[in-house]
């Protein structure tokens, strides 16, 4: 997928977009545990600050970043990627069934359908180039954590509020973009196929979506009341945590012990 991939996915219809974000106010602050915060997401980034930062060091990040990183585990991570996006989905789609409006429930199912048909052209690329088919990538069976991470998001996205959901769902979106865009600042590895997942990930409308995404959970946080933001910010550690964990996974070559 281009730079300007995700440009040409959302569309020219500015006014339309307009509509869709609507529900999608930026906040003025929030109070967050004991500390003000300007933003909620602001707070809750600083709460997981250590896990995120294990991540940005991370060997697999790391050797996506200087272009190191073994083929094996490239190809591991879209293996598992491409079934965690799956599920990743759903739980938009769930998370837009709860939505409070229409327009941010549409918000919520265009990024269900962008997941699974730009965001994962990354990795039927990928595949392609190495050789395994689409319905090999559908067959894959989930590694343990894997497995875990995805129970964790459908059983949040089942059972708990929506601001809880969209808290849960913020560490993967902002995540990458994060550790795409940190990657990016240290200069482009000279293997393309990490080229290719740095741009994926560095896209400047991919940004702004994510920026989305945050001003949400910044008004979520903002309206909810105290017991609502206890189960963001668990969700949204917890989503962090397993986000470092899927590295490891990777990295690992993690499969079942028996």
């Amino acid at each position: 997928v281009s730079r300007l991939g995700w440009r040409v996915w959302s569309g020219g219809d500015e006014a339309k977009r307009g509509r869709i974000y609507s529900d999608i106010a930026p906040d003025k602050g929030v109070t967050g545990g004991n500390k003000l915060q300007d933003k909620f997401s602001d707070h809750l980034r600083a709460l997981g600050d250590s896990i995120w930062e294990a991540q940005r060091n991370h060997p697999f990040v790391r050797g996506v970043g200087d272009g190191t990183l073994e083929v094996e585990r490239l190809k591991f991570w879209v293996r598992q990627d491409y079934l965690y996006l799956i599920d990743y989905a759903r739980v938009y789609n769930l998370a837009a069934a709860k939505a409070p409006g229409p327009e941010l429930s549409a918000w919520l199912t265009f990024h269900a359908d962008y997941t699974l048909n730009k965001e994962m052209a990354l990795h039927r690329s990928y595949a392609r180039d190495f050789g395994i088919g689409v319905e090999e990538l559908v067959a894959e069976k989930k590694a343990p954590t894997c497995q875990a991470y995805t129970d964790f998001l459908m059983r949040t996205a089942s059972a708990e509020p929506f601001e809880a959901i969209i808290a849960a769902l913020l560490p993967c979106f902002w995540g990458y973009y994060e550790m795409g865009t940190s990657l990016e600042e240290r200069g482009m590895p000279d293997n393309e196929l990490y080229v290719r997942w740095i741009e994926q990930y560095t896209d400047p409308g991919y940004g702004e979506e994510v920026q989305r995404c945050r001003e949400l959970v910044d008004r979520l946080g903002r309206d909810g009341s105290g017991a609502t933001r206890e189960l963001m910010e668990e969700a949204f550690i917890t989503s962090s945590r397993y986000e470092y964990l899927f590295w490891e996974m990777c990295y690992s070559l993690e499969r079942w012990p028996v």
